[in-house]
């Protein structure tokens, strides 16, 4: 625990289960596409979690399940066995510098596209493509596809890449999971209407819609115990064409119905930062924190004074940075002694594939030092 008169709400010690936080920040998962061709951690990676252990809680890229999971240009895996050993440098060197780390288990869905997959199209939940953007491929930026409906009796075996992904993040020595069930990727799309226009036991019904989330939170706790996952939701988001009328309805009834799972936490994508599909009211975390009793994480868009603001009322128990931590690797510590934040760092290096724009930001003791 920092003690500090600048942040005392987010400086503040924090038990996640059983897992001890020495303050509330957590720094949100970023693709940050360093993993290569072969979808591997490296040293690299491994020196920029390092860098920025110092919050409560680390989480991870979101980092594919599967082959066919795959939508993003060298971003990591964990469905080899030799990407789980990969990882391993990165979890014990943020484990060496205190830090706590969960991994983000992801499905890319309906946004890829054949070139990540032998010409063969995505799968989503119905055949519905995302419209009015592009994606980033190995041949350059393409128009989306109509993907192809996963076949119901597909499913279960996706449900199986999750376990076996939780299997593997727990033996690269992970300390918990988060299912990405946010931003338009696989999952979300099974759970939005906008999206899954199914006729089997996956579609139509509210509980239908969540059955996919269900079974897939079912499998990955017969890995971990509840206290060592989360799930993360997006109900404002229109980040890949999202956003659903009965928003409110859906991501309620999925946070209820995920409350007696007694999870770590739900992730709640609550700022407008990736886009609002502008179909109402944005929901709110005190929305949230009425149907689901553990841990809410805050996040998108949340600056020091805004995440000092929601832990005081107790709309949220955690923060998740973003952007602000691609630039400001000691973001803890100049939040702990008010210090200035660095300028947000070049967007056209995020997803480059070096260090540059990566573990090259100094921290502020560094340039005082360089001043001084």
């Amino acid at each position: 625990m920092v003690a500090t008169t600048h942040s005392p709400a987010l400086m503040t010690a924090f038990k996640l289960g059983s897992l001890p936080l020495k303050n509330r920040v957590v720094m949100a998962p970023l693709t940050r596409s360093r993993a290569g061709e072969e979808r591997m951690a490296n040293e690299l990676m491994a020196e920029y979690y390092t860098q920025r252990a110092s919050s409560g809680l680390v989480i991870s890229e979101a980092t594919v399940v599967s082959e066919q999971g795959i939508g993003w240009i060298h971003s990591p895996g964990i469905y080899t066995e030799e990407q789980a050993n990969a990882w391993k440098q990165v979890t014990e060197s943020v484990h060496a510098k205190g830090g706590h780390m969960f991994l983000q288990l992801w499905h890319c869905g309906r946004a890829s596209h054949s070139s990540f997959h032998n010409g063969e199209r995505p799968v989503s939940a119905s055949d519905i493509k995302i419209e009015g953007d592009e994606i980033h491929t190995p041949d350059g930026k393409q128009p989306y596809e109509t993907p192809r409906p996963l076949e119901t009796e597909e499913i279960p075996m996706v449900v199986e890449d999750y376990r076996q992904a939780a299997e593997r993040a727990k033996a690269a020595g992970f300390d918990g999971v988060e299912i990405h069930s946010a931003n338009g990727y696989l999952i979300d799309q099974f759970l939005q209407s906008k999206t899954n226009h199914r006729s089997d036991r996956y579609g139509g019904s509210l509980e239908n819609r969540f059955r996919f989330l269900k079974e897939i939170t079912e499998a990955v706790l017969t890995v971990w115990s509840p206290e060592r996952v989360g799930v993360r939701l997006s109900p404002n988001g229109a980040f890949n064409d999202m956003g659903s009328p009965d928003y409110r309805e859906t991501f309620l009834y999925a946070a209820e119905q995920l409350n007696p799972f007694k999870l770590a936490y739900l992730h709640i994508m609550d700022g407008l930062g990736f886009g609002f599909h502008e179909l109402g009211e944005p929901m709110t975390l005190p929305e949230f924190r009425k149907v689901f009793d553990q841990a809410l994480i805050g996040n998108c868009g949340y600056n020091q004074e805004t995440a000092e603001e929601a832990i005081a009322k107790e709309h949220a128990d955690l923060i998740a940075f973003g952007r602000p931590y691609i630039s400001n690797p000691d973001l803890v510590e100049r939040f702990a002694n008010g210090w200035e934040l660095n300028p947000e760092s070049d967007m056209s290096t995020w997803y480059s594939f070096g260090s540059e724009g990566y573990i090259d930001f100094p921290t502020y003791e560094e340039t005082q030092a360089e001043e001084s």
